[in-house]
């Protein structure tokens, strides 16, 4: 049975636009903005949409009061919107002088995502060029994670996102060397070759991220999108399948949103 899900970066406009950030920035509590207010009633929003799974960009959790997790959480529960990742979506693990730093701070998000009752959560592998040592650098560090997540009944999957997960090959090896999973995203690799790196390790992935191209408002680039998603139904893909609409094109996301889930299920 598809599960289809929905990633807050999707609905960044509908949540008033917060601002990133990451572990080299001044804490944020924010309990009390109109973005942590609108996060509080996104599940019911959600669960109205038909879609009761959700993946939640770190940068949308305005506080990390234990108040406002609880509320968050609670507000999850009411809507009976299941919280599939917390998306860590900064920290280098490679970084030359800054890694040790921002593996505690990516350690301090998974105690978050362990309090909101999240399923697993997504760690960039890393910054740098898959080198080995890089590469080495980066297996580690998401074991050391991916064992200290498991005791608080969270899972480390990573991503191929940014460039030490940038090629299959480097994918491979770092799921070689940990108890990790994957998420594959079809929209972090472009150009020529682009389905055929892609098919190399879609077998590989627990969930996707199913990111459309739109050539004009609300208009999937169809025969992109249903190639992607063609590719997960020929490897039996059976994880969550997160829409994501990243399109400044047409300003309703909900909208955006409805016109990839029609593809995705006529697909999947």
């Amino acid at each position: 049975m598809l599960t289809l899900s929905v990633s807050t970066w999707s609905l960044h406009r509908t949540l008033g636009k917060p601002a990133m950030f990451g572990p080299a920035d001044a804490p944020i509590d924010e309990p009390n903005s109109d973005a942590a207010r609108a996060l509080l009633e996104l599940p019911a929003q959600l669960a109205a949409f038909g879609i009761r799974t959700l993946e939640l960009c770190h940068f949308h959790v305005r506080s990390t009061d234990a108040a406002y997790l609880a509320a968050l959480k609670q507000s999850l529960a009411d809507a009976g919107v299941a919280l599939h990742c917390l998306l860590i979506d900064a920290g280098d693990l490679t970084h030359a002088e800054h890694a040790v730093r921002d593996e505690a701070w990516i350690a301090g998000w998974i105690n978050v995502a362990a309090a909101l009752g999240a399923r697993t959560v997504r760690v960039i592998a890393g910054m740098a060029e898959p080198s080995d040592a890089a590469l080495a650098q980066s297996a580690a560090a998401l074991s050391r994670l991916a064992a200290s997540a498991a005791g608080r009944g969270v899972r480390v999957v990573t991503e191929n996102f940014y460039a030490t997960a940038g090629t299959p090959a480097a994918v491979r090896a770092l799921l070689a060397q940990g108890d990790i999973g994957f998420k594959l995203d079809f929209g972090n690799w472009r150009g020529p070759g682009k389905y055929e790196l892609l098919a190399e390790i879609a077998s590989l992935a627990e969930s996707v991220h199913a990111k459309a191209s739109f050539t004009g408002p609300y208009q999937p680039a169809a025969d992109d999108y249903t190639r992607c998603l063609q590719m997960m139904r020929d490897v039996n893909f059976s994880g969550p399948c997160t829409l994501i609409y990243d399109d400044a094109s047409g300003p309703d996301e909900f909208r955006g949103l409805a016109a990839e889930r029609q593809l995705a299920v006529a697909v999947l």
